[in-house]
């Protein structure tokens, strides 16, 4: 508890650098559509007195999209970050964040010149301790209100131009949830039940697996920050060929409610969170963004789910085959792509044949299924914790593809994709900006490595974590039994030479005397006569 305490002391002096920053959600920014705070080092915006970033026009290539979506000025996210600003920080070197307060991935120090290779390990092979913290880490965020950074609830157009700023306080966990959220939402066309369902700007696309790397990259920046533990890294969980949902008990994700199987085990931690953001149905009826507010408990019922859909947890050959298809996307770059290793990764393309639009749901998209609850609704998935966990290992398998295959960012599509997905397209919502080419590269240029793509003796070290750990908590009680064991014999031995000499050795008569006292009659002979060993008995073989 006492560690939670300084965590959360900790807190109250951390700035968080994400979006929508609170600084750039106020009525003067956005009506100026110019978000170029200030950096704390030297007060001027962006850090530019100190050479950090610059405060500069955004730069929207304007290159075709597909037909999936056929209008222009309706929505919010198109040529993101446009509609809300036009003037943000570009940062130089190594720095990054909104205001350049911050390092790119792998890069650590006061000026960002520290290089640093994290390793995203297996949940399971996680020390108990390590397994504790994360937990508290993910409840700490959970419930902790961002001082720094707010979610949008209206439209632009609704915030009449910016004069009307619609913004609301959530906690740092539910930033990250909202913005999944809002890439993914329905197009909102005007009025109610007027949307267009055929758009995402983070699925069913190109985008898919650099937007999701780009989300955990930053999820896991926030935490070391807010932490100040900057060896946080997050686990994966290696779900193949799993028989079922081996990390949902209460040590980890949660177990089964005994009371109710859609809820979680009250001995979790995680059974006391509250969703948001999941109810896109209700969202479309009304016409209307996610207004932040709470809808009810987390839910999960692992396996009860429509096996129409999904058969069982994906397999490790499905992965392999995944990983045999040498084209990153083909045809129109949607859900009907075929032999395309997006499509079939992100769960559209059939896992025996690569063939899009396949009515069973496989790999990324199973495992959503599966879970039959929060995480089973695009919008609202990021709700559960799992999530994380099965992103990350949904991000390894992008990273072995990638190292098969070596492509070239250039390589990554640059137009005709679904609306923002084409490669020098910015990633909605993220500020500070991003394009997906730039994160079409290994893992390693970004500053992490997953354990099990390491070599076999850093892989044997790291599965060895947990029993070690028993080990290291067990040894000072063998230390301290084979001490006293020690001890006991020699205090044995001692009392037996003491007797010998005060009473001499025991004489034979003596011996046989005692042995006749203490003698029982024999009953039944031990070894029998010639005749009773021909009949089969229970004797043991030696």
């Amino acid at each position: 508890m006492w560690q939670l305490a300084i965590i959360s002391f900790i807190l109250c002096f951390v700035q968080s650098y994400q979006q929508f920053p609170r600084l750039c959600a106020i009525r003067e920014v956005l009506r100026t559509k110019e978000c170029c705070p200030s950096w704390g080092g030297d007060g001027s915006p962006c850090g530019a007195t100190s050479g950090r970033g610059s405060c500069m026009d955004v730069e929207v290539p304007d290159r075709p999209h597909g037909p999936q979506y056929p209008f222009s000025g309706l929505d919010d996210r198109e040529k993101w970050p446009l509609v809300f600003f036009n003037r943000t920080c570009q940062c130089t070197g190594n720095f990054m964040g909104f205001n350049c307060a911050d390092c790119k991935f792998g890069y650590f120090g006061v000026n960002c010149n520290e290089r640093r290779e994290s390793v995203r390990r297996n949940i399971l092979h996680l020390s108990r301790a390590e397994k504790t913290r994360f937990v508290s880490y993910l409840n700490l965020v959970k419930q902790t209100v961002s001082r720094d950074y707010v979610v949008v609830t209206g439209t632009y157009q609704e915030m009449e131009n910016g004069s009307n700023p619609m913004f609301a306080d959530v906690s740092m966990y539910d930033v990250f949830v909202w913005m999944h959220y809002y890439v993914s939402r329905n197009a909102l066309l005007g009025g109610p039940g007027n949307v267009w369902t055929d758009v995402d700007f983070a699925h069913w696309a190109p985008g898919f697996l650099p937007w999701h790397r780009v989300y955990l990259l930053h999820w896991e920046h926030e935490i070391r920050k807010l932490t100040g533990d900057m060896s946080f890294t997050i686990p994966y969980w290696d779900w193949r060929d799993a028989q079922g949902c081996d990390v949902c008990t209460d040590e980890l994700m949660g177990d089964r409610s005994p009371h109710d199987p859609s809820l979680l085990s009250p001995g979790s931690l995680f059974s006391s969170w509250t969703v948001l953001c999941s109810r896109a149905e209700d969202y479309s009826k009304r016409g209307v963004l996610c207004n932040a507010e709470k809808e009810g408990p987390l839910r999960r019922n692992p396996g009860n789910h429509n096996r129409n859909v999904v058969e069982r947890i994906p397999t490790s050959a499905e992965v392999e085959f995944a990983l045999s298809l040498t084209d990153y996307d083909t045809g129109a770059m949607d859900r009907s792509a075929n032999m395309s290793f997006r499509n079939t990764l992100e769960g559209f393309g059939d896992t025996q044949t690569g063939i899009g639009n396949s009515p069973r749901r496989g790999l990324h998209a199973a495992l959503h299924v599966f879970m039959n609850g929060s995480m089973s609704s695009v919008q609202g998935s990021a709700n559960d914790p799992i999530f994380l966990l099965h992103h990350a290992f949904v991000d390894s398998i992008y990273e072995q593809w990638l190292r098969r295959y070596r492509p070239s960012p250039s390589d990554f599509p640059d137009s005709d994709a679904p609306i923002g997905h084409n490669g020098d397209a910015h990633m909605v919502p993220f500020l500070p900006l991003h394009r997906h080419r730039d994160f079409f590269i290994s893992s390693k240029d970004l500053g992490y490595e997953y354990s099990y793509l390491l070599d076999y003796n850093q892989r044997l070290a790291e599965s060895m974590g947990p029993y070690l750990e028993v080990l290291q908590d067990v040894w000072p009680w063998l230390l301290i039994a084979g001490v006293c064991g020690g001890i006991l014999a020699v205090s044995i031995a001692a009392a037996v030479l003491t007797a010998k000499r005060r009473y001499g050795a025991p004489s034979w008569q003596n011996v046989r005397k005692w042995r006749n006292v203490f003698a029982l009659p024999e009953r039944e002979p031990l070894i029998r006569g010639s005749e009773e060993t021909k009949h089969p008995n229970y004797q043991t073989a030696i």
